[in-house]
């Protein structure tokens, strides 16, 4: 039996000016580097700028997916069946729920580039998590994603 495609797949990725401060960090690298000569700068050039985009991929590499029976958000799994409704947030209300509504028990995928949000309760009893807060660019999406999927 082949597994079904997912319903909702997307991943975070950083922003486009990340990579450019990457770049910055390599150019600072090299310019500390730059006393003890041309070799040494250009291997702070290299080794910063992969160091700062190795940083800048590991961090813009979490991915939400539901696919049949299971919320796989980063390197959490979630089966459906756990989970109440999804509540897909705007860009002021997912500021409120990673703030000062915030609970510390809850599981959150934040980005701070990623303005929208989906929260799911979760209805385990077994669980003490009272939530899952979600940073994701088509909240609607992940929401209907969610909601649609049979829990298995």
């Amino acid at each position: 039996m082949q597994p079904s495609a997912p319903a909702f797949d997307e991943r975070l990725t950083a922003p486009r000016s990340w990579w450019f401060i990457a770049v910055g960090v390599g150019l600072a690298c090299a310019l500390m580097l730059l006393p003890l000569g041309t070799l040494p700068l250009l291997a702070g050039l290299v080794g910063g700028t992969a160091a700062a985009a190795l940083a800048v991929s590991a961090y813009g590499s979490a991915r939400i997916r539901v696919v049949a029976g299971a919320l796989v958000a980063g390197d959490a799994r979630i089966p459906l069946s756990a989970l109440g409704e999804p509540e897909a947030l705007d860009a002021e209300e997912a500021r409120a729920w990673r703030t000062y509504r915030a609970d510390a028990r809850a599981f959150m995928l934040m980005r701070s580039y990623v303005e929208t949000a989906v929260r799911v309760e979760v209805t385990d009893p077994q669980d003490p998590t009272p939530y899952i807060y979600l940073s994701t660019r088509d909240p609607q999406g992940l929401a209907a994603a969610l909601s649609a999927v049979p829990a298995t």
